[in-house]
């Protein structure tokens, strides 16, 4: 890959990632709910999870799913259940502050990173990488440097949103401000959704 295309890819990169989309809001709500230490599987399971979607896609999974459209559209339909349903978890999730107890969970890693597959912002991003940058002299080294370089500033993007929730939660201090930080995180969640209702569905 020529260092203009890198470059560019970087840019392309650092935008995508550093942006709100569905990991953010659930890593900053992670990070507010139950600290940045806790929110560590989670991080890891986004970052490495997308950049392994990116190299499945980019060695010829993407083609599997261009034969078949069907499975595509499947999988939209499971990825926009399971996104009202990590809503769902968000907005009734969070420490109860008066008395000490939590109540859910962080996201395991396996759970991060299987998530990728049915995130709709995930899909765009990992077909834009692919198509626009790695289809070009140098395949399949250039899928690999994409997946690599979106695994590092992958990390740095879900550590930033994770901080970010982390350091809200010295102002998100009562147990009704923690449920309406929670239930405001759930509707941008949902409406995340709406390139993939936009579509045509």
């Amino acid at each position: 890959m020529s260092y203009d295309l890198l470059a560019a890819f970087v840019a392309f990169a650092v935008a995508t990632l550093f942006t709100p989309g569905p990991n953010n809001i659930m890593l900053m709500a992670t990070g507010l709910n139950f600290g940045f230490a806790k929110a560590q599987r989670q991080v890891f399971g986004v970052s490495l999870g997308f950049a392994l979607m990116v190299l499945l896609i980019g060695l010829g999974l993407g083609g599997l799913f261009a034969a078949y459209p069907a499975l595509y559209t499947a999988l939209k339909f499971i990825g926009a259940a399971y996104l009202l349903y990590l809503a769902y978890k968000i907005a009734t999730s969070g420490p109860v502050r008066e008395t000490g107890e939590a109540i859910g969970r962080p996201m395991s890693f396996l759970q991060a990173a299987a998530f990728q597959w049915v995130n709709p912002k995930g899909w765009v991003m990992a077909v834009a990488s692919v198509t626009t940058y790695a289809a070009v002299l140098g395949f399949p080294y250039n899928v690999i440097l994409i997946a690599a370089i979106f695994a590092v500033l992958g990390t740095f993007s879900a550590w930033t949103w994770a901080l970010f929730g982390t350091w809200l939660s010295r102002f998100v201090t009562s147990a009704k401000a923690i449920r309406a930080f929670n239930f405001v995180m759930a509707g941008l969640l949902v409406a995340s959704l709406y390139p993939v209702v936009a579509e045509g569905w």
